[in-house]
C-alpha cells in the first residue's frame, strides 16, 4: 500500500470533516459537523489562514490528518507550533502513517523558524503516549480545561 502525505486541498475539506467526526468519536468527545465544512474552508484557505493541515491518502482515499497552528508562550516568550490534531483511521494504524504526519508538523515548525512543537492527548490513550514518546517527545502532566461560552452567560 502506498500512502502519500500532502497538504490539504479545498476538495479534501468534506473528508476532513468526516475524519474530525471519527477522531472525536475515538476520543469520546462530542462533535457537531453542521457548518464545519465552511468553517474549516475559511480557516484553511481564507484571506488570513489560521491553521495548516496535511492529509494521508491511499488509493485516492483520505485515511488520516494532522493540523497545526502557531501559538505564543508567555513563559518562554517564543512562538511554537501547536499540533491540534493527529489522527489515523482505525485499521490503518501501526504503518508509520502517524509518524509521517507528525514529521510534517515538525517540518512545518522548523520551516517557520519555531523552536518547539507541542500537543496533547487524552490521559487514557496509552497507545498515543507510547507513539509520541517513541518519536522523541517528552510529556508534561497537566489538566486541560475549556468553557463553552455559548452556554455561559456573560458577566456585566
Amino acid at each position: 500500500m502506498t500512502v502519500r502525505i500532502r497538504p490539504v486541498e479545498r476538495a479534501d475539506v468534506g473528508a476532513l470533516v468526516e475524519l474530525c467526526r471519527e477522531h472525536a468519536e475515538y476520543e469520546r468527545a462530542p462533535y457537531e459537523p453542521q457548518g464545519k465544512q465552511e468553517q474549516l474552508t475559511a480557516a484553511l484557505f481564507g484571506d488570513a489562514p489560521v491553521v495548516a493541515a496535511w492529509v494521508a491518502e491511499t488509493d485516492a482515499r483520505i485515511i488520516g490528518y494532522a493540523t497545526a497552528t502557531i501559538e505564543f508562550s508567555t513563559w518562554s516568550c517564543q512562538k511554537y507550533a501547536h499540533m491540534d490534531c493527529l489522527f489515523v483511521r482505525d485499521g490503518m494504524r501501526g504503518q508509520r502513517i502517524g509518524a509521517r504526519l507528525l514529521d510534517q508538523v515538525l517540518e512545518y515548525a522548523r520551516c517557520a523558524g519555531l523552536p518547539q512543537a507541542q500537543w496533547q492527548t487524552p490521559s487514557w490513550n496509552a497507545d498515543a503516549a507510547r507513539f509520541y514518546l517513541k518519536a522523541g517527545a517528552t510529556s508534561a502532566e497537566k489538566l486541560r480545561f475549556s468553557v463553552d461560552l455559548s452556554r455561559r452567560p456573560g458577566k456585566a
